[in-house]
């Protein structure tokens, strides 16, 4: 993955996201305290949001030039996002949530993957005749993944996607991530504020605080004993 994010200029209140970089590990992860504008990023990303200015660029394909006045929609961004509330649908079922995901495909053809192959890989095939209200945490993570999947994403974006899990459960979903990314050679952008998760997923690692980009680089060289090594981060609000 080689990801451009350029002239970047997003005022978020009490400051303002300014990014001018690329990313270019499988896994890249988005590092900072809450508030520090990861998710905003993200939302830029994924086309949800709009900026003054932004270039991005996913591969060497355009996705938005604020210059050129150029915006891909949203649904054909072939991006795959996992919000942290999970977005999942509460009146449908498990199997209705995820075939979604197949309603929304656009990517290449070498990113679809079967309903089948993903149930089996999540492993939540006993669950897909159950409603989502019926789920556990941990459950409703691997359908909001399995659904992001099945829409064939070239990125896929996980906003904090381990929050509120307790430690079984977070090693658990890491496991799948990584056995996601090798079996499904599925792109990665991570977002989170726990430096174990980072560590341990991602290759490359964008450190933010208050929407400024303080280091970049292997997340083993940048967080050192499970903290920002060298970087004084400040809690931010936004």
């Amino acid at each position: 993955m080689k990801i451009a994010l350029r002239r970047i200029h997003l005022p978020l209140g009490a400051f303002t996201l300014e990014v001018d970089t690329e990313l270019s590990a499988g896994v890249a992860g988005l590092f900072g305290p809450s508030g520090a504008g990861k998710t905003s990023l993200l939302d830029l990303i994924a086309g949800l949001r709009r900026a003054p200015s932004a270039l991005i660029d996913l591969d060497g394909r355009l996705l938005t030039d604020t210059a050129l006045r150029f915006a891909v929609p949203t649904r054909e961004r072939r991006i795959g996002y996992v919000p942290q509330d999970l977005a999942l649908f509460p009146h449908l079922s498990v199997r209705q949530n995820l075939l979604y995901g197949t309603h929304h495909r656009n990517g290449s053809p070498e990113r679809l993957v079967s309903f089948d192959h993903v149930t089996r890989l999540l492993e939540i095939e006993s669950l897909v005749d159950r409603s989502v209200g019926a789920l556990s945490g941990g459950e409703k993570q691997r359908v909001a993944l399995g659904r992001a999947l099945l829409s064939g994403p070239e990125l896929l974006l996980l906003d904090e996607p381990l929050a509120g899990l307790d430690r079984p459960l977070r090693e658990r979903i890491l496991a799948l991530l990584r056995q996601i990314h090798a079996e499904l050679q599925v792109p990665m952008l991570y977002v989170s504020h726990h430096t174990g998760e980072v560590v341990a997923l991602c290759e490359e690692v964008l450190l933010l605080d208050r929407g400024r980009v303080v280091g970049q680089g292997p997340p083993g060289e940048l967080l050192r004993d499970g903290r920002p090594g060298g970087y004084p981060f400040r809690q931010a609000t936004g």
